[in-house]
């Protein structure tokens, strides 16, 4: 289901739809800001997520913000607010962690718990300039920033000194597209106006002084950026179009300036550096879908694709009261694909639109031999087998995308549509208020209707542990004989065990400090990979948090490729283990 996306990505709705409070209590920073007569009025709202890396790995510990309200991610990377201070058409949502670029997502909430998802990306500076000389910096895929020189602190004063960049470009084409970008596709234009974007790929370039202190061009300068344009797009490129920069204290894109279409890329001057997007402006209309089965249970879950006339898709997800809604460019014809939640099989195809004004769209996915729905039910609890009153349940299902469901007073309840009668399914619940979790359960689907799995305990609390994904498998957590050791040599040692699945992964080399590279050496070997060392056809890299003393938590990330008899494949791994010597 790759696709290219062009516009807004579809918002994701509510998980669960229940009574709210719709007094203000601090809604937003914006409340000076004029544009947010365009937020409707402000709200309460509730709100659940997941934070992951770029290669799906849960992000621990990450800081969230939801207007007034603050939490951390816990071990799945999950979090939970209620009572955030929105407004009723937009929700901005951050997330901070250090050694990551600063996540963030928008959306137009509902009267429910929202959920969410964002993907943070490794700030891993990919070249060291000077400052007082003109330098050049080019990623491999031909995206190019030129800078003069000229930098200057935070607080407006002049830099001297080694300046690191981090850059990363995000094309149009990239399959998690509206889980890596910052807020969504909605924006400002140079007239004051709301739209929805276009997008022809965005970059992000961050700039920090050799203490770590962050940086700016000077006041007064600029620096040329050459964006290269994705191939799927460069025949539909314009010659000519605006570029906007996100506004990371407002939620949404403000355009300024242009840039020209110079051979395969864009190319344009700015004078700034945070988010910066090639987009073409449309006007906006408010989509809502409501997906139901024959018997008028709402479907939960389910996967929408809308694709307009040029081949490019936008994705949502419905909620339990199978509803999902969001900003699209207005007059657009879209073709509408309902998918099961395995992601491969259409369920539902439809034409729909062109839409002038906010429209509302009601499918009923009729029953087959071909499609099975089923509820299933049953009891979340904790040590003392008493209800959880604030946690999720997780769901995964043939080993795809974990879904995420609230626990309410212990009791959780969804609907799900297959398409296989022998499928099953694992649930992994979550105490959030006393970081109990529970390990992932396998189930079958019953032959009736509703399938009990009954209680179900979360009474493992994790604090330390390894985990690792290979490609697009289940995550494997390792939480038993875990070790981290430095010597005096600076040789680093890691080993963990997963006893139940009978698996084990071990890394010894020389550490390197912090950030990218900390391992400038190294030999990592697990039970499903084998042998893995540095160099050569692998490309496997390190990424530190500064280590402390013994006793306190390490935290390193490790991903890239290494190639066995079966090819080549993807290695992303996360260390939260108790530093022992």
């Amino acid at each position: 289901m790759k696709k290219h996306f062009r516009f807004l990505t579809f918002l994701l709705s509510a998980l669960f739809i229940v009574g709210c409070n719709p007094n203000d209590d601090g809604s937003s920073s914006n409340a000076s800001d004029p544009f947010t007569q365009n937020f409707g009025a402000a709200v309460s709202r509730d709100f659940m997520g997941q934070v992951v890396d770029q290669y799906g790995v849960a992000i621990q510990n990450a800081e969230i913000k939801i207007g007034n309200k603050t939490t951390q991610t816990d071990v799945n990377g999950v979090f939970i607010i209620k009572g955030a201070g929105v407004y009723k058409r937009f929700a901005y949502i951050t997330s901070k962690k250090s050694g990551f670029i600063d996540g963030s997502r928008a959306m137009v909430p509902t009267s429910g718990i929202n959920n969410v998802k964002i993907m943070m990306i490794a700030n891993t500076p990919v070249q060291i300039i000077s400052s007082g000389v003109a330098s050049e910096v080019t990623l491999p895929n031909g995206t190019t920033v030129n800078f003069d020189g000229a930098f200057q602190d935070e607080n407006g004063n002049a830099y001297t000194g080694d300046v690191q960049v981090a850059m990363y470009h995000l094309e149009a084409s990239n399959e998690n597209l509206s889980s890596l970008m910052p807020g969504m596709l909605y924006a400002k234009d140079e007239s004051g106006a709301e739209k929805v974007l276009e997008t022809y790929g965005m970059m992000n370039v961050e700039l920090k002084g050799s203490n770590g202190q962050k940086l700016q061009i000077a006041s007064g300068h600029t620096a040329g950026i050459s964006m290269a344009i994705d191939a799927t797009q460069l025949a539909t490129a314009p010659n000519t179009i605006p570029l906007w920069h996100f506004d990371d204290a407002k939620g949404y894109w403000i355009e300024e300036g242009s840039a020209t279409k110079v051979g395969n890329a864009y190319v344009g001057t700015v004078s700034h550096f945070s988010w910066w997007n090639c987009d073409i402006p449309n006007s906006t209309i408010l989509l809502t879908i409501n997906i139901h089965d024959n018997n008028g249970n709402p479907l939960v879950n389910q996967i929408i694709e809308l694709t307009d006339q040029n081949g490019y898709s936008t994705f949502g997800l419905t909620d339990s009261n199978g509803q999902t809604s969001g900003l699209i460019p207005e007059n657009s014809s879209l073709v509408l694909q309902v998918y099961a939640s395995n992601y491969s099989t259409i369920i539902y195809n439809s034409a729909i639109g062109p839409f002038v004004t906010d429209a509302v769209v009601n499918i009923v996915i009729e029953g087959s031999p071909a499609l099975i729905f089923n509820q299933v039910t049953g009891n979340l609890v904790n040590c003392e087998n008493t209800n959880v009153t604030n946690g999720y349940m997780m769901l995964i299902r043939e080993g795809y995308s974990s879904f995420f469901f609230p626990v309410n007073n212990g009791q959780f309840s969804f609907n799900t549509v297959r398409t296989s009668a022998n499928e099953t399914f694992s649930l992994r619940g979550g105490d959030y208020n006393t970081s109990n979790y529970s390990e992932a359960i396998v189930y079958s689907y019953s032959n009736s209707a509703t399938t009990n799995v009954g209680n179900f305990a979360a009474c493992n609390p994790i604090t330390e542990f390894i985990s690792y994904q290979i490609d697009s498998n289940p995550t494997v957590i390792m939480q038993s004989n875990l070790t981290f050791t430095i010597d005096m040599n600076n040789y680093l040692s890691v080993f963990g065990r997963n006893n139940e699945l009978g698996k084990e992964i071990s890394i010894d080399g020389q550490a390197g400090g912090t950030g990218a590279n900390a391992m400038l050496g190294f030999v990592l070997q697990g039970t499903d990979f084998g042998v893995i060392r540095s160099g050569g056809t692998n490309t496997i890299t390190y990424n530190a948090a500064p280590i402390g003393a013994v006793g306190t938590y390490a935290d390193v990330t490790f991903n890239g490729t290494f190639t066995d008899t079966t090819g080549t494949h993807t290695l992303s791994g996360l260390i939260h283990v108790i530093r022992d010597n």
